[in-house]
């Protein structure tokens, strides 16, 4: 499935009832092969290879509880302190990233107070910088930063 990210190579593994996997290198375990998987996994290998963000400082499917209902985030960005500065919510390819997409995760971020929001088909992307200052604000950048100009915000 062609993606608009630079090729990479992931681990694709076949069980023995004919189940898909891909290795998930911040879970460090092998998931099932979805399309929302693939664009997860290539672009988290895009933002390691080629956005400099440090793996140790990722992590897939993180829980939240967001108005007493537990909730996954896709991938949540630590900063050098550990505290969270980026949440990235995927879809499979064929989903267009509509209003309601980006409701979900403006949701998970009024737990998590991130200062960017980045939202994936692995064919558009689309990144939010959110200023908390005395009149907070929003605006959408044309590319994803890389990690430490996120981490200076």
């Amino acid at each position: 499935m062609h993606l608009n990210l630079p090729k990479t190579n992931l681990q694709l593994h076949t069980d023995s009832f004919g189940n898909r996997t891909v290795f998930d290198r911040l879970r460090k375990k092998y998931v099932a092969l979805t399309p929302e998987e693939w664009v997860r996994q290539n672009f988290v290998e895009y933002l390691i290879n080629n956005k400099g963000f440090p793996a140790g400082l990722m992590a897939n499917e993180i829980a939240i509880t967001l108005n007493g209902t537990r909730r996954r985030c896709d991938t949540v960005i630590m900063d050098h302190f550990g505290k969270p500065t980026a949440i990235i919510e995927y879809k499979a390819p064929h989903v267009a990233i509509t209003q309601t997409v980006f409701d979900q995760i403006v949701r998970y971020n009024m737990v998590l107070c991130v200062k960017c929001l980045i939202v994936s088909n692995g064919k558009q992307h689309y990144c939010c910088l959110i200023d908390y200052s005395d009149k907070p604000s929003y605006r959408f950048i044309p590319e994803v930063p890389d990690y430490e100009t996120i981490c200076r915000l």
